[in-house]
């Protein structure tokens, strides 16, 4: 069985998937800083100041400051502020994909599109009764004709 699990795991595809994996959690936590640092603090100004992470709804009775007062003190909530900065890093994530493999299927397009190289020939013609012989032939074999 452990000679079985070796294999699958030195499969390149598994390999290549633990790659992009990590690959992918490592530009997640880019994103996500980039939503939350970059992007969201001058959206937020531009809304007259709202920080976005902070915006929730306080389903108990009573009142508190902030999202993290309710949350350290048990309160349900609906913290749609998270879930919108969560939406707007699944859309950068999700169009940078788009990009990647936009890019990678045009790469495959040209490559695909570029001409093959032309076979190098391997007969040529008699010169006398117009039929193929061998590049190599000295003799037509049709005519019998001596070759240049």
């Amino acid at each position: 069985m452990f000679s079985e699990f070796r294999k699958f795991i030195e499969r390149g595809n598994v390999v290549d998937l633990a790659v992009g994996v990590i690959v992918g959690g490592a530009f997640g936590k880019i994103v996500d800083s980039f939503v939350k640092d970059i992007l969201m603090p001058p959206i937020g100004l531009a809304t007259g100041g709202v920080d976005f992470s902070s915006l929730y709804v306080n389903l108990s009775d009573k009142t508190y400051p902030t999202l993290a007062a309710a949350v350290e003190a048990g309160a349900p909530t609906i913290n749609y502020g998270l879930f919108l900065n969560h939406v707007l890093s699944f859309l950068i994530v999700a169009f940078a994909v788009f990009l990647f493999v936009r890019a990678v299927n045009r790469l495959q397009d040209l490559k695909a599109a570029a001409p093959a190289p032309a076979p190098t020939p391997t007969e040529k013609d008699c010169p006398y009764c117009k039929l193929s012989v061998p590049l190599a032939a000295t003799r037509c074999g049709h005519c019998t004709s001596t070759l240049p």
